[in-house]
């Protein structure tokens, strides 16, 4: 009986240091979880409880279609586009009928479309200034910033098509690619006054790159559109993106940056591994990349003279970018990082949501959509 009655004990004995150990072993990697969100919120500025802010509150499904615009929110759906305010009070709305919208902004201007299909819109915040069908496949769109439209599709005769609307709807200019491959990306002078176009021509034993340019022309008729310059590189790279810091023009491929100097398209020095936004502020190039796969994002600042002026590891998920002519704001992770034009950092702050999209509104507060909804914060 003596011998039963203490392996009795030893087995309660076991037991009891088996859950010992399991409650160790869980303490100690709560412990390492707890100090490593710690780690990564050190140095902000301010931790704000987006809930507890200004604005309203909806599901993840309903913020998925929101984007910051103007003074107020745009709800984009796939019947429906309306203008919000803050509160999430509808200003006014357009029916639509798309299968997959997409949303640009530009300032106090947006343009709604639908890609891989044959409708879009554009909307001032105080009203729609006009919807319009098309006759083929849209691949994407842009606005100037006087709130000109370039709208990019496919064509059945040709690699593609960039059509050109004005503020009302009328059509400046029809560019067919016949010769210069598929049109790729959009962006105009600060003035309006010139249309870059990349594309690729994939016709040839290697591929083949292009940067078209037309200008832009203001006649007693209204405006009118002419080729101005056309440009290549002799590497295969596909210049995915392109935009403009003042007049000049930079051209992007995964992992290098290209500008127009005496005439040619030249890179910049240094290559930039896997390139994840590009942004202008001012006269200033703000660049989001990667040293590789899985590695930790950082954000490179380049002057005109294509010196780096800020070069630094932000984080590892980018979520949302947004700019004013003096001011860019980064959504990483759960911080906001905001920037002034020339690379210092103005504002950290530590959020307890997943950010979805951002944008400034007035001064010193963004307007930032997560995962709960709708919020204002000050920075």
């Amino acid at each position: 009986m003596a011998k039963n009655k203490n392996n009795s004990i030893d087995s309660k004995l076991l037991v009891l240091i088996a859950i010992f150990s399991v409650m160790l072993i869980g303490c100690i990697v709560l412990t390492v979880i707890v100090s490593r969100k710690d780690s990564a919120l050190q140095g902000a500025d301010q931790a704000i409880r987006l809930s507890a802010q200004g604005g309203f509150e909806c599901e993840y499904a309903e913020a998925q279609k929101l984007y910051t615009f103007a003074e107020g929110i745009l709800k984009v759906t796939d019947n429906r586009v309306a203008y919000l305010t803050l509160s999430g009070n509808e200003v006014f709305s357009e029916n639509v009928s798309y299968t997959n919208p997409q949303c640009y902004v530009n300032d106090d201007n947006a343009v709604v479309f639908d890609q891989d299909g044959y409708g879009f819109v554009v909307l001032s915040k105080e009203e729609v200034l006009y919807q319009m069908p098309t006759s083929n496949k849209i691949k994407s769109a842009y606005l100037s910033d006087s709130g000109l439209c370039a709208v990019i599709t496919d064509s059945d005769e040709a690699y593609g098509e960039v059509t050109l609307f004005t503020l009302d709807g009328s059509i400046v200019s029809d560019w067919t690619s016949y010769n210069s491959g598929y049109p790729i990306a959009c962006a105009f002078t600060p003035s309006s006054d010139l249309l870059a176009i990349t594309t690729l021509n994939t016709t040839g034993a290697v591929v083949k790159p292009y940067i078209r340019l037309f200008s832009i022309i203001s006649t007693d008729n209204g405006l009118t559109s002419e080729d101005y310059a056309v440009y290549t590189i002799d590497d295969s790279d596909i210049f995915s993106s392109v935009l403009y810091s003042g007049d000049r023009l930079y051209t992007f491929s995964s992992n290098k940056i290209y500008t127009i100097e005496n005439d040619q398209v030249v890179p910049l020095e240094g290559e930039f591994g896997s390139i994840n936004r590009v942004n202008t502020v001012g006269n200033m190039l703000f660049v989001v990349y990667a040293d590789g796969v899985d590695q930790m994002n950082k954000l490179a600042v380049i002057n005109n003279n294509g010196d780096r002026v800020y070069d630094s590891v932000v984080g590892s998920e980018v979520n949302a970018v947004c700019t004013t002519d003096n001011l860019y704001a980064l959504s990483i992770d759960r911080r906001i990082y905001i920037f002034s034009k020339d690379g210092g950092i103005v504002s950290d702050i530590s959020v307890d949501e997943d950010v979805l999209r951002i944008g400034f509104l007035g001064s010193n507060k963004l307007v930032v959509v997560s995962t709960g909804g709708v919020h204002t914060i000050d920075y």
